[in-house]
This record gives C-alpha cells, sequence and structure tokens, in this order.
C-alpha cells in the first residue's frame, strides 16, 4: 500500500527545522561581518592616527638638526606604510587563499595592535637619540605590511560570506570603515588638542590615540576569534558542490545528468540568467589591471578629499584651521552615509552604471569643485560633501567588484597585488601631486591628475563584465 502524500502538518514541521537553520546562519554571518568590519575600523583609525598626530610625534621622535634623522622623517616614515602594503597584500593574500580568511584577519589584528602599542612607549628622541626615529619606522613597517594583508583579506571576506543579492551593500561596509577611521582619528585628536595644553599634549597627550587603539584592539580580536570561515571559500578546498554562494538565491551551477544548466541570478536581482559575455574569463593579467584602473581612480579622488584637501584650503586659501577641521570632519559624515546607499543601488541596477556614475562624476566635478573653494569654512565642507558623494559610488562597490571578478583560489592574493599597489602609487603620491602642483604655480595639473585616474577607472568599469550577484564558486 503506497502512502498518501504529506500532511500540511508534516510539512511544516518538517521545514520548521531549515527554517531555524538558515536563520541561524544568517546570524553568524552578521556577527562574523561586524566582527571583521570592526577590526578594521580600528586598524584605520590607528593608520589616520599617525597622521593626525604627525607634528607632535616629529618633534618627540624625531631631530631635525640629525641629518639621518631627519632624512627618515622626510622621507621614510610617511611613505614607509605605502610601500609595504603591496608586499603585504602579496603575502597575506597568499596565505589567506591556503589556511583562510580568518587566519589571517585575526593575524593582522595582532600586528596593528602590537605596532600601535609600539609608537605608544616609544621613548623620545631626547632620551635614546636615533633609536626612537628607526624604532617608529619600524613600527611604521608592520603597519603598512599587516594593513595591506588586512585590506585585501577583508574585501574578499565580506564579499563572500555577503548574501549574494545584497553582496554590494555589504560590501559598501568595507569602505565604510576607512572613512569611519579617518573620521574618529579627527575626532579623537580634536578632543585631545582641545582638552590639553599644547605643552602637554607635546609631551605625553599624543600617545592616547595609539595606547587607546590598542585596548580596543583586544576587544575585536575578541569579535574576530569568534568569526566563521568564508564558506565560498571552504566549498574552494573541499571540493564540495557548488552552492548559491549567497544563501538567497538558488544553486548556480548545478547540473542535470552531465547536462550543466544556466547559471542564474539569486532570486530579486531580476534577471534569469547571466549572459556569456559575463561568464567568460578574463584572463589573469587583465583583471589585475582593470582592478588596479578602478581602485586607482577611487585612491586618487579619496586621498585629494580626505587627506589634502583641508591643507590646500588652510595653506592656499587662507581658511581658519579650526573651520577647516570641522568642515572636513562633517564631509565625511555625508560620505558615510552615501557608502551603503550606493551599495544598495548596485545590487539594483548593476555595477557598472554606478561605476560610471563615480568616473564620470570625477571628471565632471573635480575642477569645478576645487575652484569654488575659499576662505569660508562653508566652501569648503559643501565642495567636499559633494566630492564625497561622487567618489563613493565607486568607493562602495570596491569589494564586490574585486570579488566577482577573481576566482576563489586566487581570490584575495589577486586583490592583495591589485588594490594594494594602486593605493601605493596613486594614494600615497596623491597629496604630493597636489602639493607639488601648487608649488610650482599650476594647481591645474593636480586636478588633471585626478580626472586622468578617473578615466582609467572608467575603462576599467566599461571592460568589466557586469556580474551583480553572481555565484562566487563560479567565477573563473
Amino acid at each position: 500500500m503506497n502512502p498518501g502524500p504529506a500532511s500540511p502538518r508534516a510539512a511544516t514541521a518538517s521545514a520548521a527545522p531549515e527554517a531555524a537553520s538558515t536563520a541561524s546562519s544568517r546570524a553568524v554571518q552578521r556577527r562574523s561581518m561586524f566582527a571583521s568590519i570592526c577590526g578594521q575600523l580600528l586598524e584605520w583609525y590607528e593608520w589616520s592616527a599617525y597622521a593626525v598626530f604627525a607634528p607632535f610625534i616629529a618633534v618627540a621622535l624625531f631631530n631635525s638638526q640629525n641629518q639621518v634623522s631627519a632624512l627618515l622623517a622626510t622621507f621614510g616614515v610617511f611613505a614607509i606604510g605605502f610601500l609595504f602594503r603591496p608586499l603585504g597584500g602579496i603575502v597575506f593574500g597568499r596565505i589567506a587563499d591556503r589556511r583562510g580568511r580568518r587566519f589571517v584577519l585575526v593575524t593582522t589584528m595582532l600586528m596593528m595592535a602590537a605596532a600601535s602599542v609600539m609608537i605608544g612607549l616609544l621613548p623620545t628622541y631626547e632620551t635614546i637619540g636615533i633609536g626612537a626615529s628607526i624604532l617608529v619606522l619600524l613600527a611604521r613597517v608592520v603597519q603598512g605590511f599587516a594593513h595591506g594583508g588586512e585590506s585585501a583579506t577583508a574585501n574578499s571576506y565580506i564579499a563572500e560570506i555577503a548574501p549574494a543579492r545584497k553582496r554590494g551593500l555589504w560590501g559598501s561596509f568595507v569602505f565604510m570603515t576607512i572613512f569611519g577611521g579617518a573620521f574618529l582619528a579627527f575626532v579623537v585628536g580634536g578632543l585631545i588638542t582641545g582638552a590639553l595644553p599644547e605643552a602637554d599634549v607635546q609631551a605625553w597627550g599624543w600617545r592616547i590615540p595609539f595606547l587607546l587603539g590598542a585596548v580596543l584592539a583586544v576587544v575585536a580580536l575578541w569579535l574576530r576569534v569568534g568569526m566563521v570561515e568564508s564558506q565560498v571559500f571552504k566549498d574552494e578546498g573541499d571540493g564540495a558542490p557548488r552552492a548559491g554562494d549567497g544563501q538567497d538565491g538558488p544553486a548556480a551551477g548545478a547540473s542535470d545528468a552531465g547536462t550543466s544548466k544556466p547559471i542564474l541570478a539569486p532570486d530579486g536581482l531580476g534577471a534569469g540568467a547571466f549572459s556569456a559575455q559575463a561568464l567568460k574569463p578574463l584572463s589573469t593579467p587583465l583583471s589585475i589591471v582593470l582592478i588596479f584602473f578602478l581602485v586607482s581612480g577611487v585612491a586618487a579622488s579619496n586621498y585629494t578629499w580626505t587627506s589634502y584637501v583641508s591643507t590646500y584650503a588652510v595653506t592656499q586659501e587662507g581658511m581658519d584651521p579650526s573651520g577647516a577641521y570641522w568642515s572636513l570632519v562633517a564631509a565625511l559624515l555625508v560620505g558615510l552615509a552615501a557608502l551603503p546607499f550606493w551599495g544598495a543601488v548596485s545590487d539594483r541596477v548593476g555595477r557598472r552604471p554606478v561605476l560610471f556614475a563615480f568616473a564620470g562624476g570625477v571628471i565632471v566635478t573635480q575642477f569645478p569643485l576645487m575652484a569654488f573653494i575659499d576662505e569660508r569654512p562653508w566652501t569648503l565642507f559643501a565642495a567636499t560633501s559633494i566630492a564625497l558623494f561622487v567618489l563613493a559610488a565607486g568607493a562602495a562597490l570596491l569589494a564586490s567588484v574585486m570579488a566577482e571578478t577573481f576566482p576563489t583560489a586566487a581570490r584575495t592574493a589577486n586583490i592583495g597585488l591589485a588594490y594594494s599597489l594602486a593605493t601605493a602609487v596613486f594614494g600615497g603620491t596623491t597629496p604630493y601631486v597636489n602639493q607639488l602642483a601648487v608649488a610650482v604655480e599650476a594647481p591645474w595639473a593636480s586636478n588633471l591628475f585626478i580626472v586622468f585616474a578617473a578615466a582609467l577607472a572608467l575603462w576599467a568599469a566599461w571592460r568589466l563584465p557586469e556580474r551583480r550577484g553572481i555565484d562566487l564558486t563560479v567565477v573563473r
């Protein structure tokens, strides 16, 4: 006697554990994402704190009367972090692709915290001489090396654990930590310099942000130890059947009796299958070049409007330093709000239209926005807010686009190379290019440099296939 159809009560009972398991899995993903973001926010805070307190550090740990120390201060320390970021990205990227994303994120957190403690406790130049200069240089080497690995791995990890149909939104949180870290460093700097006399800041106050960062690192490390490994990475390593990486849509790359089915877009994306052009593998060299150009456009604009523009307003337009400082802090809030907005937009309309909006927007607005700034602080706030809103369209998409471009087995290593190298070449040099252009009385040249970088990003966006929400396990 054949059994009858299952009763509704039985079907409901069998579906309940599956629903509970799915909800639990998503909760773990969200906690892991939160842990990764907290750690990266802290690392960007520590990275930015050095720049905020650089004048006090220079007096405490260097001696302009000593030629060797002065050389270290001028050419070494400020650039050394950027020089070691590509190396860190490559080395830790390979480790992440072999041992896992979680392992690297915990390791880089430890390295950044140790370097922060080292800077905060260093004896002064007056106490140990040039040894102070060498030790702070060593600390920045460690920070730069760790930061390169952190950035590459975080971009891979967040994109891999994100639901496929929300990958753009989740990925935008990675760049939010960059704006957020700078924001926190500026706020801490303002509080310390406002609460303490300048003599006390010089004597010991400049150490506070580094020691504070080290204490907070303990909390971030505790959170990161509890992170789960990326399922996409685990599937790549154990040869498991490829399921939809976002847990929100149908499995991709499934087969029936040896016949491959179309690779479907996750539910809610409004597309039945990806085009043949989107699924066509890109060569590794071309992929690296395209991501390098895309990141270059973001980095050049980012370091102009978050690191250099306030210096320009003060030194060239005669703006009050306090007004310039708080104008930039307020504008950073606009940029922070814009990042998840553009990430969510890309999940609905695709990556390429948003990338076109970013690159085209920078090309059109760079010259007039810089020309708009004068001695009034509100002009700096207005120009920078618009610039950061446009910049956010490209910055928000970096994690998702990079993950959708590179295969899992080499994703973090390739991101580490392209991302860190572009940041070093176009990010680290941009403030110097801007200042050099002003020094030779050709400020238009610095704007042209930014426009050129945006043009490279525009070409990259045109060449990159549209892979919004694709199953990351089928990217080749």
